[in-house]
């Protein structure tokens, strides 16, 4: 079913209305799929007792973001005829724009999602040791700002669901040119995508259920905004069916973003002072989330 090469002779008119229903699926069940699962958790108590906790759900994401970008997305822009050194500079360039974007985005809203790790961390059991909700974007380490709850009944609801809509839809232009380049990547990259979203819209959730006592109100207005990671799939698809070319490109950006919020936000959020018991179970979830693109790409290669 899937073809890890299709670019080599022209696309039937049948495959690409597979490959169209697959990026809107796949887009469908990373942008609201991980806020649904976000909501599983909490209601089922995230980091009681011997359940899954914040800590787990970053190293998981960090592991797949890792993976996806070093061992699938990468290779892939790598097979082209463009030089090693221009993706190598564009990789470089991603990185410092994302950079540059975090820190625009800190200093714009780094209030509101600081109420969200502060409020999120009462999921969390291990609090005390310095543990925070990771956002998956970097929008919550000022871990020095004691009065950050004073905010939560601000206006910042809006301003989140704005913020993640806007990066649902740039997700789903990723997972598109994932997709378009390999449909067994476009799974790896959901796959991936949906891992570092589900710490993310747990601060959401928390947020937004503290503006309003509607829960059901809640999740639906945070899975609507997961939801425009569809409308960015349908907007990758479109632009790069005429943008072959630039194909390259686009995963390089993509690998810069994946290993940008790998390195610069999950995984320093997990160095903090730990029992070896701790640790231990952080190293295993970051090997997890590895195994787990490493297995969703053999399957989707044997299918």
């Amino acid at each position: 079913m899937f073809s890890p090469n299709h670019r080599a002779s022209p696309v039937p008119r049948a495959y690409k209305a597979m490959l169209l229903l697959a990026i809107i699926s796949a887009t469908l069940a990373a942008g609201i799929g991980s806020v649904w699962i976000a909501a599983l958790l909490m209601r089922f108590g995230l980091g009681k007792g011997n359940r899954v906790g914040t800590q787990h759900l970053l190293s998981l994401a960090a592991g797949a973001l890792l993976a996806t970008a070093f061992m699938h997305l990468l290779p892939e822009a790598f097979e082209g005829d463009l030089h090693a050194h221009d993706l190598f500079a564009l990789l470089l360039v991603g990185l410092v724009f994302f950079f540059l974007l975090d820190k625009a985005e800190l200093w714009h809203h780094g209030h509101e999602h600081s109420d969200a790790q502060r409020v999120a961390e009462h999921h969390d059991h291990h609090h005390a040791h310095g543990h925070g909700h990771g956002h998956g974007h970097g929008h919550e380490h000022e871990h020095g700002q004691p009065h950050a709850h004073t905010h939560v009944h601000g206006k910042g609801g809006w301003s989140i669901l704005t913020g993640d809509s806007v990066h649902c839809f740039g997700d789903g232009v990723l997972i598109a040119s994932a997709f378009l380049a390999d449909m067994r990547l476009g799974i790896v990259a959901a796959v991936s995508v949906l891992a570092h979203e589900v710490p993310h819209h747990i601060g959401d959730l928390v947020v937004m259920g503290q503006k309003t006592a509607d829960r059901s109100a809640a999740l639906l207005k945070v899975s609507l905004a997961g939801a425009v990671t569809a409308l960015g799939g349908l907007a990758g698809y479109f632009l790069l069916s005429h943008l072959e070319g630039g194909l390259a490109y686009l995963l390089v950006i993509a690998s810069s973003s994946f290993i940008y919020v790998a390195l610069a936000d999950l995984i320093p959020q997990l160095q903090r002072r730990l029992s070896a018991g701790q640790t231990a179970a952080q190293v295993a979830w970051l090997v997890a989330g590895i195994a787990v693109v490493t297995v969703v790409s053999r399957m989707a290669h044997v299918h």
